[in-house]
């Protein structure tokens, strides 16, 4: 069975153009985006790593690794790089898998499990290697896409993806399928901040009553039903007022108030 969304990855040890390690250590305690291709020196796949090398600021600013996964050699990916660098005008610093024995792609299920590859093979041989992965701090999958061999990969697409998992997991919100770099998620952030602020003003009004506090509480300022100023709040029996907000009506527990 494949990997589904918040599955732990396995920690399969890889080698790359930058050594060897295990991806659970190469993550760490970031984010990770793990992509992969059919093959090496190929047009398309180059026009996707080398947007890849010109998002590095992105990546970096977001606590996230990125990790490109192929079936060719290390010594493949590192003639490679100079194309990939030559298109896109950025240094393409980030390691990619030789998974030659194809152990990682079967094991997030990029392939079947009884694929092989057959001599002088071609990118058809491995269609189905055009995955992206994004790996949260822990370990686990929280997003992929699959995309067929004709389709390249937008990866503008992939970091509005990242933000909205990174604030989701940060803010426990949903955010909006129009989402645009990131401004959908600000704007949504903004209005749980505000809720959650203004409920912990409240708390720390009403902590602050007497002990007899609840039952000195004589009325409550409503402009659309009374003729009580504009801006209102809780008026105690010595004729104070306690916390002054626009009014609307609200309920919370045993007492009717505006905010």
């Amino acid at each position: 069975m494949g990997l589904r969304i918040n599955d732990t990855i396995p920690n399969l040890t890889v080698e790359t153009d930058q050594g060897s390690f295990a991806l659970h250590d190469f993550i760490g305690d970031n984010w990770a985006v793990l992509f992969s291709h059919p093959k090496d020196f190929t047009p398309v796949c180059t026009t996707e790593f080398s947007a890849v090398a010109q998002l590095s600021d992105e990546w970096a600013a977001r606590g996230t690794k990125v990790l490109g996964i192929s079936v060719d050699s290390a010594e493949e990916h590192t003639k490679w790089k100079t194309d990939i660098e030559a298109v896109g005008g950025a240094k393409a610093g980030f390691p990619i898998v030789a998974d030659t024995d194809l152990a990682l792609a079967k094991a997030f299920d990029m392939l079947p499990a009884d694929a092989y590859l057959p001599d002088g093979r071609t990118p058809n041989d491995t269609a189905t290697v055009r995955v992206v992965f994004i790996i949260g701090p822990d370990k686990k999958l929280k997003l992929s896409m699959t995309y067929p061999m004709n389709v390249g990969r937008n990866f503008a697409e992939v970091l509005r993806a990242l933000d909205a998992l990174q604030t989701a997991a940060k803010e426990t919100i949903a955010t909006p399928g129009k989402l645009d770099s990131g401004s959908g998620c600000r704007r949504a952030n903004d209005r749980v901040r505000r809720r959650r602020d203004r409920k912990i003003r409240l708390d720390r009004q009403e902590a602050a009553l007497p002990a007899d506090g609840q039952t000195q509480i004589l009325s409550i300022a409503c402009a659309r039903k009374t003729k009580a100023p504009k801006i209102g709040g809780f008026f105690m029996s010595d004729g104070s007022c306690l916390g002054r907000r626009r009014p609307r009506n609200r309920v919370i527990g045993r007492m009717q108030i505006n905010r």
